[in-house]
């Protein structure tokens, strides 16, 4: 036999060249196996949390008999929670779907969408387009659409509203803005109680408004929920400071800047108030507060300067 025959070569007699590329290509296949590992990994999280955030009828249990006469068992108590959060995300939908139908109507977004009846031509108005695509009235259209700022507004300072009770306070909206509507909700949660507050009340309230209400749309909410108190009762409360023309045209600046940051249409200035007094109260971040008080110490030394020099 010779040596031809059965030639066998073992890696210490290998080219050096064609070693480093058989380790290189299976280092490559072991990074490529990990990645695939963590993009699988990171996919099912992924999807395990859209799973977790989504609503929908699967997540609330089906309607069974009572474990027994007394205290909820665990899983009852679990069962009962499921069914309020489903309830609670019901009570929020609505203003969701208002805002989602107002955004379609605005931008005329259905206007290059066939229309179902009539293939030939497109959709020209919400009106048009909700029935026929989403089985919306025209109706529920237009309520939902006047109500959803409102609810979104009150979602925000935690207020269980529902669009029973937005609806009644809509023609304070068209007639005053949005902070006076939002007012009257806060005033009769504030007498009654939040848990308390109904279509019925917020109805009765609304009716006992003077004719001649003269209310400014930029004031802050609690503001013109006790101007609006004392008009009832037939007390003013004591006029507030005016904010500057120059300082509201300012913070108007911001908030277009801040949607832009957001990715947003808009930002009312209700709601950079509520961040704005949010943050000045919150206990864990002084930062806003110890700024507002740095200027209101700067703005009482240059008034009691220009005090003193006014007596000279």
């Amino acid at each position: 036999m010779s040596d031809t025959e059965y030639d066998i070569s073992w890696g210490a007699e290998s080219e050096p060249q064609e070693t480093a590329d058989t380790l290189t290509a299976v280092d490559n296949s072991r990074d490529k196996k990990h990645q695939q590992a963590q993009a699988k990994l990171i996919a099912e999280q992924v999807t395990a949390a859209v799973e977790e955030a989504t609503p929908g009828l699967h997540k609330i249990p089906d309607p069974v008999e009572p474990a027994g006469e007394g205290a909820l068992t665990d899983e009852e108590k679990k069962r009962y929670q499921e069914c309020q959060d489903g309830v609670d995300l019901g009570n929020k939908a609505w203003f969701i779907q208002g805002k989602a139908l107002d955004t379609i109507a605005t931008g005329k977004l259905f206007r290059d969408t066939p229309h179902k009846l009539e293939p030939e031509r497109n959709y020209r108005t919400i009106e048009e387009w909700a029935p026929l695509e989403k089985g919306i009235s025209v109706g529920k259209c237009s309520k939902l659409r006047a109500a959803w700022e409102i609810g979104e507004v009150l979602a925000a300072r935690d207020y269980p509203v529902n669009p029973g009770q937005v609806r009644e306070i809509v023609p304070v909206k068209n007639a005053y803005g949005l902070n006076a509507a939002v007012a009257v909700y806060v005033l009769v949660a504030d007498s009654d109680g939040a848990d308390k507050v109904t279509a019925e009340r917020l109805r009765e309230t609304v009716k006992m408004l003077p004719g001649n209400l003269e209310l400014d749309q930029d004031e802050d909410v609690d503001v013109l929920a006790k101007t609006i108190q004392g008009e009832l009762v037939g007390e003013q409360p004591p006029a507030p400071r005016a904010i500057p023309p120059a300082v509201t045209r300012a913070v108007d600046k911001r908030a277009i800047a801040l949607a832009d940051v957001l990715n947003r249409p808009r930002i009312p200035r209700s709601e950079v108030q509520l961040h704005l007094m949010q943050a000045f109260a919150d206990p864990e971040d002084p930062t806003v507060y110890e700024a507002i008080l740095e200027r209101m110490k700067k703005a009482e030394k240059e008034a009691k300067k220009a005090s003193r020099k006014a007596l000279e």
